[in-house]
């Protein structure tokens, strides 16, 4: 039977991650997402999905130590990221930087350890590359800072205010991972010829530059910037409607119903209402358009979805279009390595089957 793009195909058994898109439920590990964003930071999720259990409190301590330890560059892959070409995209730069640390310590069997370690720098190449395009001093990583503050602090060489860093950290839960979606499937292909981790993370970059799948949520931060303050939400997006223009940051191609994601977003800037002006827009924004989209296209079901709030927040931290996907990517480095090492536990080499439509008139 033939499956375009293996679509409804199960490739693969997984402990990782579960998706019910009709009843908007994301699970890690046995952790609703709600759950987890709101009681535990990115370290703690991150070792569940490595792991397959929460850490205590010295196995997180641990943990963090392990990430400080191997977020500073080398002389040598500062030197990669130097000579490579200006007008080079940041995803690009990723996906070279990572591939140059593929030398002869990564080999068959991917360990955690290593999994660790380009989770923590893939953020410092960020920041750099990020710093030399832009002719800015670089911010060397602080040691004394958890993950995700320290790469808003390297990106501004400032540290960043509390509700800033919690809105990102959710974020950057929120997508550690998403079950066998384009990268995460192209880095098992490359795992299942028992190629190393960097090759199959380098596979997996490479999938999440593709606009159809890491693409940045521009549209959102469209709509944020023309309706500007609160005061304008709703006549800005009533004429939209009333237009026949959609809406950005509403639907999803998996949940039919609410995004448990989006959902997990509200839920912690909630607490921190009032605290950030982007922030405070885009929960009146999504309170007025759920509105409208009720009175003006009846039964279409029409909810948030994570990319809405993703522009939020990349808004209120001031972040580049062109770091949107690299962000991304910064969280779903865990997931792909995860499913990698999940991979190399009962490793069986993909290999479908292709069906010829052509001449067979010889």
């Amino acid at each position: 039977m033939f499956h375009e793009g293996l679509k409804g195909v199960v490739a693969a058994r997984t402990k990782i991650s579960h998706i019910d898109g009709h009843e908007g439920i994301l699970i890690y590990r046995g952790y609703k997402i709600g759950e987890l964003t709101m009681s535990f930071s990115f370290e703690e999720v991150a070792y569940l999905l490595w792991y397959g259990h929460l850490p205590s409190e010295e196995e997180l301590k641990h943990l963090k130590h392990e990430l400080v330890k191997h977020r500073h560059l080398t002389p040598t892959l500062k030197m990669v990221i130097d000579t490579l070409p200006v007008e080079m995209d940041m995803m690009s730069v990723l996906r070279t930087a990572i591939s140059a640390e593929g030398t002869n310590k990564y080999g068959w069997k991917p360990s955690i350890s290593q999994a660790i370690k380009l989770t923590a720098i893939v953020p410092t190449i960020i920041a750099y590359r990020n710093s030399k395009v832009n002719n800015t001093s670089y911010t060397v990583p602080n040691n004394e800072l958890d993950h995700i503050e320290n790469y808003l602090y390297m990106l501004t060489g400032n540290k960043p205010s509390k509700a800033v860093v919690d809105a990102l950290e959710t974020y950057m839960i929120l997508t550690l991972e998403h079950g066998m979606n384009a990268s995460a499937f192209s880095a098992r292909v490359t795992a299942s010829t028992q190629s190393d981790l960097v090759s199959a993370i380098t596979s997996a970059i490479g999938t999440m530059k593709g606009p159809l799948h890491g693409g940045a949520p521009s549209g959102v931060i469209d709509l944020l910037n023309e309706i500007g303050t609160i005061d304008h939400a709703e006549e800005v997006v009533r004429t939209k409607l009333e237009h026949g223009e959609r809406i950005m940051g509403f639907g999803h191609r998996v949940y039919k119903t609410h995004d448990p994601r989006a959902v997990a977003i509200r839920e912690k800037l909630l607490q921190s209402k009032g605290k950030d002006h982007s922030l405070d827009l885009a929960l009146h924004v999504e309170n007025i358009a759920i509105e409208l989209l009720n009175e003006l296209k009846p039964g279409r079901s029409l909810y948030t979805n994570v990319e809405f709030y993703a522009a939020a927040i990349m808004k209120s931290i001031n972040l580049q279009p062109e770091l949107f996907t690299p962000t991304f990517t910064a969280s779903r480095v865990v997931g792909w390595t995860a499913h990698v090492l999940e991979q190399a536990e009962n490793n069986t080499i993909y290999r479908p089957k292709s069906q010829y439509i052509g001449n067979l008139d010889i």
